[in-house]
């Protein structure tokens, strides 16, 4: 099974954006999840924040949402896809996009902080479903064979995601959206 997070900032490029979903649609022959970032959404939350002073708590509520509202826009895009929400929605037959569920998060004691994005978020369902690989798609440019502590340095990824991925059992890879297509699914 492969976690595929498809970053919020894929949301400013329509054609990549389908391209990426086109590729998980034609390409992929495994149980596939998405998980989407947060895009302009959760950038909406921050500075919501920043001007009516509520907590990380209320922050972190917040953004859940605004992963949701991007499931729902892939959903758009790709009606053929599945939404789940709950781990237990996830089955083997076809590709899921997760839509976060707020208090399943907060049972399993993932704590409300901008230190945890839809990164660690991702990591954390990979973790969950014993996925055999977590990739992330960035717009950002991606250097060649960085591990995870280069990835936090230069902020692609969240400041929590190593927490997240530590001693896991799936694979890790980082690619930008144009090689995303290009990349080996096997």
């Amino acid at each position: 099974m492969k976690v595929i997070k498809l970053g919020g900032s894929l949301l400013s490029d329509k054609e990549s954006l389908i391209n990426c979903l086109n590729t998980i649609e034609q390409k992929i022959k495994d149980k596939v999840v998405i998980v989407p970032g947060g895009g302009l959404f959760a950038d909406q939350v921050r500075q919501a924040q920043q001007h009516w002073m509520f907590n990380d708590e209320i922050a972190h509520q917040m953004a859940i949402l605004a992963m949701q509202q991007m499931a729902l826009l892939f959903k758009s895009i790709k009606p053929g896809f599945l939404i789940a929400d709950k781990l237990s929605g996830i089955s083997e037959d076809s590709i899921f996009i997760w839509s976060p569920d707020i208090q399943q998060l907060n049972l399993s004691a993932v704590k409300a902080s901008w230190d945890i994005t839809s990164d660690s978020l991702a990591a954390w369902l990979a973790h969950q479903l014993k996925a055999d690989e977590l990739i992330l798609v960035k717009s950002a440019d991606i250097p060649k064979n960085i591990n995870i502590y280069q990835m936090q340095q230069q902020g692609l990824v969240d400041k929590a995601f190593d927490q997240f991925t530590r001693n896991s059992s799936f694979t890790t890879v980082l690619l930008n959206k144009y090689s995303f297509n290009e990349y080996n699914f096997t």
